[in-house]
């Protein structure tokens, strides 16, 4: 097949009716081309492919196959090979099951502990994001199978997700909500992205031209095929205009009369409809070339697989000598959770698994049960608990598996607070006081609210990890598997104290992202706000220490990179993996910028007393924000620390570099433009220092000395807000220089 060749033998109304889908979940034919009709499914945690011929609805049941951990477990990793194990791994089943394209991943950043859908998504941070996805998407191409990056973008909740639109300034936009998707486009070369549907600042994603054709193919580089979110089009010439390729579903009806009309009457370029069908054709082509006839695929292994990576993603909040438990210790399982676990969310996502393996299964005659409470229900049954409690009394280590229900989590509704069930707080807070040993076993797919989290001495954190996240569980309370996950995503202790608290859902289908780039630990750091467990954290059974941090550069231009080791020891007595992150600090900026932020990241596996050495190079990026004056990133000149740490809130060590920007930002001057402002400018600066060396007058010191103690710095803060007219009228210089002097500086 020869994509360029068809496209210039298809007619017309071929190319119109090309560029939506045959039904629910393939694209069109065109027989007498030659050009077959290839799949596409749902599955970012596993295959979710309809049984039989897909139908235009899309409710067919689908096929048995192996639920993996999801994303929200999946980026605590902070493990790239986890992501390329899940990629290779749901590559071969799709060649397997002859799927071209797989939907995911789901990259859009935690605003809120509340949005329904957090259990698809990585992180609060875009660079793990990024990282994340971008080790996914590579692995699940190398088998042949296409990604699709989604939802492009600002699809950060599931009200009014449809219709409303999110209203965010440039700055946080490049800086928060896109670098996730840049990433996997420029790093991990994505073959598809999936468009969202709302809009953002008012124009809807499916025909935002700023985002599908500035950014996404100008500036990135993109040469894939963006398709819609599964009946988000709302214009079909206006988006493909605007650069969508794909309207999803299809079926019968859509024939593309509006693309023919629109070419018909010049309101859209055939030259632009040429694009998108290229953009298709060139998926279909690289699909047939890439695609494996005799794949197979060893499902009880992929089990075994999920397994594994559930035990990788797990994070142990809190331990307090109590694990892991100790061998013949009597231990009782209690909650409906330890015999029936929840194990992924709720929605488009959700695999048909035929028998998932509970924490009590995988335990066996170790432990004792008793249920707790009811899962579908938020009112305390007095008679469970009674039994729990009995049962917890004679136990020398009381396990509670606890958490969120699907009613509470799920795509298209969004939560209505960060609680767990009042049954199961109920349930936490009686056991833990009549036994010491209580450990909390958590399964969610978003942060909640701990409020009997000094009552207890440990919790573990399993998230929805994967039809084998039972035996995952069981594995990690004795020990089997050393914890090793780390929180991509900070644990506030109330909703309140979340950034987007007052703007969240928004109302009447808009939403103002007003604490702009200030999202999770970007917010709680800068505020210095107590958290129950803030972003990077994580415990093991070992404990890890940090030494010999350098830098092959102290001074660098922001067109070199810097190279930086750090070794990392493995002090305890049990083989653990360390998370080492790095995060970069701007020491002193005239902008303002978050505490710190990740800007990389490694996972060591060391045996008890073995020291390896963790190597990071750092470029632009690392030490840039985002500036709106020159609508790209920009590193302003100074000093910055590389540190490293085990969570944001846990740094060991810290290495200064300089950094020197190349580049400059551009600003009309007038006279309202301060000598602060002015400063900031090459040859502004050299005038002020001259003018202020020539003066006649008194000096700043003496002038403050006049208006009493305290009142030099008073008086340099004045100066530094002072608009240049103001020179005029204080005697520095005549109105005729002023205007020189401006017209010098612009020129």
């Amino acid at each position: 097949m020869n994509a360029k060749e068809i496209l210039n033998a298809m007619t017309l109304e071929e190319k119109a009716a090309f560029c939506s889908g045959r039904d629910f979940w393939h694209t069109k034919a065109i027989e007498r081309l030659g050009v077959p009709s290839v799949m596409m499914c749902d599955g970012p945690h596993g295959l979710r492919k309809q049984e039989g011929e897909g139908d235009h609805l899309g409710i067919n049941k689908s096929i048995e196959t192996v639920c993996y951990p999801t994303a929200a477990a999946l980026a605590s990793s902070f493990d790239r090979d986890v992501m390329r194990q899940l990629g290779e791994a749901l590559g071969q089943e799709c060649q397997a099951e002859n799927v071209a394209m797989l939907l995911g991943p789901g990259l859009n950043i935690k605003r809120s502990p509340l949005c329904g859908r957090n259990f698809e998504y990585f992180s609060e941070d875009p660079y793990l994001a990024g990282e994340m996805g971008s080790s996914y998407v590579k692995a699940l191409q190398s088998k042949g199978v296409a990604a699709c990056a989604k939802h492009f973008a600002c699809n950060n909740q599931e009200t009014r997700r449809m219709s409303g639109s999110s209203q965010v300034d440039e700055r946080t936009l490049h800086e928060i909500y896109l670098p996730a998707f840049e990433a996997v486009v420029k790093n991990g070369k994505t073959r598809s992205l999936m468009c969202a549907y709302n809009a953002v600042n008012g124009e809807f994603c499916a025909e935002n031209k700023m985002l599908l054709t500035d950014t996404l193919r100008e500036k990135w580089g993109f040469d894939g095929f963006v398709v819609t979110d599964w009946g988000a089009v709302k214009g079909r010439a206006e988006g493909i205009a605007s650069g969508l390729d794909l309207e999803m579903p299809g079926g019968p009806n859509a024939t593309g009369e509006k693309l023919i009309e629109a070419v018909k009457a010049g309101t859209l370029s055939e030259t632009d409809l040429d694009k998108a069908v290229l953009n298709i054709l060139h998926f279909v082509e690289t699909a047939l070339a890439e695609r494996d006839e005799n794949a197979v695929i060893d499902r009880d292994a992929c089990r075994e697989l999920a397994g594994k990576l559930a035990g990788e993603c797990a994070v142990l909040l809190k331990n307090e000598d109590i694990l892991p438990l100790q061998k013949g210790r009597k231990a009782v399982f209690i909650g409906e959770f330890a015999a029936n676990p929840r194990y992924q969310g709720a929605g488009s996502s959700h695999i048909n698994v035929p028998h998932p393996v509970s924490a009590l299964e995988a335990a066996g005659d170790a432990v004792t049960y008793a249920r707790g409470y009811d899962a579908h229900s938020s009112k305390t049954d007095e008679a469970l608990l009674a039994e729990a409690l009995n049962a917890a009394k004679d136990a020398e280590a009381a396990v509670i598996f606890a958490g969120l229900p699907d009613a509470f989590e799920s795509e298209g509704a969004d939560r209505d607070h960060m609680r767990l069930p009042d049954n199961q707080n109920e349930l936490i807070a009686a056991v833990s006081a009549v036994n010491p040993h209580t450990v909390v076993v958590l399964h969610g797919g978003s942060p909640v609210e701990l409020p009997w989290l000094d009552k207890v001495p440990a919790v573990l954190l399993m998230y929805l990890g994967g039809e084998r996240v039972g035996a995952a569980a069981a594995d990690l309370l004795w020990g089997k598997v050393n914890p090793s996950g780390h929180l991509a995503e900070t644990w506030p202790i109330r909703l309140e104290d979340n950034p987007s608290y007052l703007n969240f859902p928004g109302e009447d289908g808009v939403v103002t992202y007003a604490e702009g780039i200030f999202v999770g630990y970007r917010y709680y750091d800068k505020k210095k706000m107590p958290v129950n467990f803030p972003f990077g954290h994580g415990l093991s059974y070992t404990d890890f220490s940090f030494s010999n941090l350098t830098a092959d550069k102290e001074k660098l231009t922001d067109r070199e990179t810097v190279t930086v080791s750090v070794d990392v020891t493995n002090e305890g007595t049990s083989a653990g993996k360390a998370v080492v992150q790095l995060y970069v600090r701007d020491v002193k900026s005239t902008v303002r910028r978050p505490v710190r932020e990740l800007k990389d990241f490694a996972k060591a596996a060391l045996e008890p007393g073995e020291t390896r050495t963790v190597t990071f190079t750092l470029d632009k990026r690392a030490f840039a924000y985002y500036e709106p004056k020159v609508h790209d990133f920009f590193v302003e000149s100074g000093e910055f620390a590389v540190e490293i740490g085990l969570s944001c809130r846990d740094i060991r060590l810290a290495k200064s570099v300089h950094v020197e920007g190349t580049a400059e930002i551009s600003f009309t001057i007038d006279a309202n433009t301060t000598i602060g402002q002015l400063m900031k400018h090459p040859k502004g600066a050299a005038f002020i220092r001259q003018m202020m060396g020539k003066s006649n007058g008194p000096s700043d010191s003496e002038q403050a000395e006049a208006m009493g103690e305290g009142s030099e710095k008073i008086m340099q803060q004045m100066m530094f807000e002072m608009p240049l007219g103001s020179l005029v009228s204080y005697g520095r210089m005549t109105s005729g220089q002023l205007r020189g002097l401006i017209a010098s500086l612009n020129s």
